[in-house]
């Protein structure tokens, strides 16, 4: 790969779409480096959420383009999503978590219109116990959810929107504009 300025004209859109999200002030965006060899073109932000309670999740947006195409992208560009955050004893406990996992991302995908294809992906929890002289929690309880799909159009921002919605929703955000009773102050 070589200098932005040389990138194919519908990687730079993408690129720029993305970079013109604004997300919501409790989630962190930045761009870092993409991984290499999966196509000739990427691009990465990293991404950091803290919801009520403290919960955290970290997640990873890239985007690929190969102008060549490649078949089971059923196109040029493909968005992977990536993300992982640590759940309560109680949720982890859930046999539908999977479920729910994937519809966070099928629901926020449809609420940002976004335009896709070859949409696939796994959703992951584990359960990990420390015994003996290790420090930390007796128990840890991870989601993590791995998905990536193919958008139709260069204008990313439905997918980057889908995605901070996604974030949002691991860490129990509610929707922008909605407050929880246990956020308003003075209680």
């Amino acid at each position: 790969m070589t200098g932005p300025s040389s990138a194919p004209e519908l990687f730079r859109l993408a690129v720029e779409a993305l970079k013109s999200l604004r997300p919501r002030p409790e989630l962190q965006l930045a761009e870092v480096r993409p991984p290499q060899r999966l196509a000739p073109w990427a691009y990465a932000l990293s991404a950091e959420a803290i919801g009520p309670a403290d919960v955290a999740a970290t997640g990873r947006l890239i985007l690929l383009h190969d102008p060549q195409g490649q078949e089971a992208w059923d196109g040029e560009l493909r968005v992977v999503a990536y993300v992982r955050a640590e759940l309560d004893a109680e949720l982890a406990d859930d046999p539908l978590l999977p479920t729910v996992g994937w519809s966070w991302l099928t629901d926020a995908l449809a609420a940002s219109k976004a335009d896709f294809t070859a949409l696939g992906g796994t959703v992951t929890d584990t359960s990990s116990a420390r015994f003996g002289d290790i420090s930390g929690p007796a128990r840890v309880d991870d989601l993590e959810l791995r998905a990536s799909w193919t958008p139709r159009t260069a204008d990313l921002r439905p997918h980057g929107e889908a995605f901070c919605d996604l974030m949002a929703s691991v860490v129990g955000l509610p929707p922008v504009g909605i407050t929880l009773f246990t956020q308003r102050s003075g209680n």
